[in-house]
């Protein structure tokens, strides 16, 4: 017999001569949070679809509490008592949060559904593990942290015992975190073992007891969590020593580029998301919005960018009022954007990527010549992008959809910062990526700063508002509670902010 619940011995994945998977080691013990670390690309995903059945490895083998078996496809690896919380949540949006659950393992009650006993199930699971959740509720409705939550129900109610976490915490608010947090803590008392995939040290040493580290396809060392520092940790991942803190020389802010006034922004529903805000980003300096999601920051973004429409208020930028401009006008006036949602909005998924980075200008030369596409130019240029701004994966002319999250977020942002932008809208600019791009795309923001180009950033990252912003705007309920500088203020005080509270201390508001 063995402790290990899970042991992935010499797994090799290759797709064509890409190797994704080196001969890799991976053993879990029973009732331990087992963190899998490893740069974008690394391969970590990879190596858990094949232990989730979607993917079966080219050489080595799985061996589940010591007795090696055969994983082809998700309903077998169900069947072995593994559940897999994917990044991107596999859910039904119209569908109830009992009618997702239940999903593919139907409850029924002679030849008919029974949503009854199958919800009374559901409310009982969630009661044992504490996780919150409304059975009736339709998925649409309910927030992110919600929607996680049903994703791990979904793996309970299937009667897994060891449970892989995706990058659970890229799209949660710091408070959902700390539910996971707990969660996590509560499902290991009960017995269940879990593989939690993340970037983020500071989470790995909150709730993992042991990290095995990946580098490039291959399996570095694994050590107790104890024992390491985040300095060590992000060292082994990425082969050299990371900067946790970004140096950069005060900023030298000129003229107004962006200037909002008296804004006010329809959510989906018709209800103000933005009201009457007022901001000013200038040249030479980066002013970071920070706010819990859900308080008028996507709204906010959308209205500058064109995407959604604006109820009042004016937008200009170098001067010209934007507010009836369409979003290719509006680009056309220097504007670069990287969205939060990469795949919604950041990327067309079945084109290559070269056709993704050339998205914004395939229509000028040299990418095309009246009106005909120069594939090849095309493809040098990605090719190019790929390498300064160090996007992995097997080259250019892969759909976008087969890079890692992380390495899609990089394109995007060498689509949005090679075009020389004089007003970079940047929302969630470091989510899903790891310690070495997160210090590599901030430095990229910072030197657009000193370039003389105006940047706003929202992130939920309050560590990375701090670590990069000039000035810190506080948005609570759709209007700006507040602007601060970095040096003068620290996360309690934002955090004050962010839920509409006071502090004692003066608040510029300009």
């Amino acid at each position: 017999m063995t402790e290990n619940v899970i042991e992935m011995r010499e797994i090799t994945k290759k797709f064509g001569d890409f190797v994704a998977n080196d001969h890799i080691n991976l053993m879990v013990k029973k009732g331990e949070i087992h963190a899998l670390l490893g740069e974008n690309g690394a391969g970590k995903s990879t190596l858990m679809n094949m232990l989730a059945g979607l993917l079966e490895p080219t050489s080595g083998e799985i061996a589940i509490k010591g007795e090696v078996v055969k994983i082809d496809s998700p309903s077998k690896s169900n069947s072995l008592g593994i559940g897999m919380v994917h990044q991107h949540f596999m859910l039904v949006e119209a569908f109830t949060v009992a009618e997702n659950i239940i999903l593919g393992n139907e409850t029924t009650k002679n030849g008919v559904l029974d949503l009854k006993s199958a919800s009374k199930e559901i409310k009982e699971l969630s009661e044992k593990y504490g996780l919150a959740v409304d059975p009736s509720a339709k998925v649409e409705d309910i927030s992110v942290g919600a929607q996680q939550r049903v994703e791990i129900l979904k793996t309970l109610y299937r009667g897994a015992d060891l449970l892989i976490f995706d990058e659970p915490t890229a799209v949660l608010t710091p408070s959902e975190i700390q539910e996971l947090m707990e969660i996590m803590r509560n499902l290991v008392k009960e017995g269940k073992s879990i593989i939690l995939i993340t970037h983020k040290l500071d989470e790995i040493r909150a709730v993992a007891n042991r990290v095995t580290v990946i580098r490039r396809g291959k399996s570095i060392q694994t050590v107790d969590v104890a024992g390491a520092t985040a300095e060590d940790l992000a060292e082994m991942m990425v082969g050299r020593s990371v900067s946790f803190k970004t140096a950069k020389k005060p900023a030298e802010p000129k003229e107004v580029v962006l200037s909002i006034k008296d804004l006010v922004v329809n959510e989906n529903r018709g209800i103000p998301a933005v009201k009457n805000l007022s901001l000013d980003v200038r040249a030479g300096e980066i002013v970071g919005i920070a706010g819990i999601d859900g308080n008028g920051q996507s709204e906010l973004i959308q209205a500058i960018t064109g995407l959604r429409k604006v109820k009042s208020g004016s937008i200009t930028i170098k001067g010209q009022e934007v507010t009836k401009m369409t979003t290719r006008q509006i680009t056309e006036l220097n504007v670069g954007h990287i969205p939060e949602d990469r795949h919604r909005d950041g990327l067309v998924l079945p084109m290559t990527l070269a056709e993704n980075i050339a998205l914004q200008t395939y229509y000028k030369e040299p990418l095309s010549k009246k009106g005909i596409l120069d594939y090849k130019k095309i493809n040098d240029y990605a090719k190019q992008l790929m390498q300064e701004f160090d996007v992995r994966g097997a080259n250019e002319l892969v759909p976008a959809k087969g890079f890692s999250g992380g390495n899609q977020q990089k394109a995007i942002i060498a689509r949005e910062v090679d075009r020389n932008p004089d007003l970079l809208l940047v929302s969630q600019p470091t989510r899903g990526l790891d310690v070495g791009a997160i210090e590599y795309i901030r430095k990229r923001l910072i030197a657009e700063r000193d370039k003389g180009k105006a940047v706003l950033v929202v992130s939920f990252e309050l560590d990375e508002i701090l670590d990069v912003s000039d000035r810190i705007a506080v948005i609570h309920d759709g209007h700006i509670k507040g602007i601060v500088t970095p040096e003068t203020t620290n996360k309690q005080e934002l955090g004050i902010l962010m839920a509409g509270g006071v502090v004692e201390k003066e608040v510029s508001h300009v």
